[in-house]
């Protein structure tokens, strides 16, 4: 009895060590999204001041997809720290549909590619209807 004791609460110990390590690098990585998301402001600010006229509408695009893949992954920090230490799967979606639009975007020269990138965001869009229809019958019962 002592001894099975003694191991709860050494396992015990272990996940709130590893708990702590992993709040503490989802911090770090937040505070390091954060910058480069700044980083994105201050160059559409500078974009749309030096240069109004932009050459490649391509770039400015790509660069507006990933500051919305930077803004994604830090709501989606804050949500884990909001929801007791949990991912909701649906911003895991909203990344994922995010991440294909912006692979079609920068590299749209291979149609056959072009047309699986498709297929997985019709995928994810799918997951996230079929996600949503079980969790709102779910609300029903």
């Amino acid at each position: 009895m002592v001894r099975e004791n003694k191991k709860k609460k050494l396992n015990q110990q272990i996940s709130v060590s590893l708990q702590f390590i992993l709040n503490t690098a989802l911090v770090c990585l937040g505070i390091t999204l954060s910058v480069l998301l700044g980083k994105e402001i201050v160059y559409f600010i500078y974009v749309s001041i030096m240069q109004p006229g932009v050459d490649s509408h391509y770039e400015l695009l790509e660069r507006i997809l990933i500051f919305f893949l930077y803004f994604e992954f830090i709501a989606m920090i804050v949500k884990y720290f909001q929801e007791d230490y949990h991912f909701p799967i649906r911003y895991f979606l909203y990344i994922g549909i995010t991440a294909m639009i912006r692979l079609i975007i920068v590299y749209h020269n291979n149609p056959v590619n072009t047309l699986l990138y498709t297929l997985a965001i019709l995928i994810l869009i799918l997951s996230y209807y079929v996600m949503n229809s079980v969790t709102a019958r779910k609300g029903k019962m």
